[in-house]
């Protein structure tokens, strides 16, 4: 009897181990259950985060107190120099850094500083534009009326002078000639380019050409080769006269400034898949590597740096497009 009792206890015992266990089996997997359900809010919550990090227009870092970054997005991997440059103790500043100029904001959350770096390079390229736009138009409205008068009393003295000074006051004109572009590019990219597009001959832009380079002062031996200027083309002459001639000129400037005792510049036209292509080349120097189509900057030992920025807004005008090829150095002009 007392073996039978013992039996039932140890039954009923056992039985509540057995139910003691199976909860407690139960919780585990509920409690593991959880936790993956809360490891994947983590980590969807940190993927949401350094989505909304990564989407800023702006490098972005938390540094810790004790100098660590403990987050970053792409953009700030790329410029990691720049926070040595950072003075930590200004809320904003500026820094150039990388031929780049940042505008930096330094706020704090909780313990971590957090750093903001937006690029405004273009903005401040904008301004100083602008500016330099103002400034360079003002000056060519004053020395508009002096350089006619100037061109003016020339023609008159070729009428009268001795022969033996004529080429003096040739090369007088030249100078003259080349300021008159420059006041005119000036004034035309200040004032923004209105193309009158007409349809007219080919053969009478390579004249143009032709004449626009005997009115250019250069000291090498030069060979001017022009092929495929025939046909018709619907555009503002005048102001593709304009442009040609500037790569013409940047040319024999690239030719006067090599070692080599003569060169060549050739302009070459194909009518291609209902396009015009003209192709520019040269025998000259390379071309920098610096953005050659950004206004008021050359690395030229005479010009003003507009030139090419203008021959684009022209083209751009157009609807056409400028291209550019190093090796060879080549330059493609394609107008629908």
């Amino acid at each position: 009897m007392i073996l039978m009792i013992l039996r039932i206890y140890m039954s009923d015992k056992t039985k509540s181990i057995e139910d003691g266990l199976k909860s407690l089996i139960e919780q585990t997997y509920l409690i593991e259950k959880e936790y993956k359900i809360l490891g994947e809010s983590y980590a969807n919550l940190q993927k949401f985060t350094q989505g909304i990090v990564e989407s800023l227009g702006a490098s972005l870092w938390a540094i810790s107190t004790d100098g660590e970054v403990v987050l970053s997005n792409d953009k700030a991997k790329q410029i990691m120099g720049i926070l040595d440059k950072i003075n930590m103790q200004k809320s904003t500043q500026e820094i150039e850094f990388d031929n780049r100029v940042y505008a930096i904001k330094i706020t704090h959350s909780m313990k971590n500083q957090i750093i903001l770096a937006t690029d405004i390079t273009d903005e401040k390229r904008a301004a100083r534009l602008v500016s330099m736009g103002a400034v360079a138009a003002h000056l060519s409205h004053e020395i508009r009326n002096p350089i006619g008068s100037i061109s003016l009393l020339t023609s008159t003295l070729l009428k009268r002078i001795d022969e033996k000074n004529r080429p003096l006051i040739l090369e007088i004109q030249k100078a003259i000639y080349r300021v008159e572009r420059i006041i005119k590019a000036t004034l035309l990219f200040t004032k923004g380019v209105h193309i009158k597009a007409v349809e007219f001959k080919l053969e009478n832009l390579e004249i143009l050409c032709r004449e626009a380079i005997n009115q250019y002062a250069f000291s090498k031996e030069i060979e001017f080769k022009f092929s495929g200027f025939d046909g018709v083309i619907c555009g503002d002459i005048d102001l593709l006269d304009l442009v040609f001639s500037n790569f013409i000129f940047n040319a024999i400037d690239a030719i006067e400034e090599s070692d080599d005792e003569s060169g060549s510049v050739s302009l070459e036209h194909k009518f291609e898949n209902g396009s015009h292509h003209f192709y520019i080349s040269d025998s000259g120097v390379k071309l920098p590597s610096d953005a050659i189509f950004e206004p008021f900057k050359t690395t030229k030992l005479k010009g003003n740096g507009l030139g090419l920025a203008l021959s684009l807004e022209i083209i751009n005008a157009h609807k056409g497009s400028v291209s550019v090829q190093s090796e060879p150095k080549i330059f493609t002009i394609t107008i629908p």
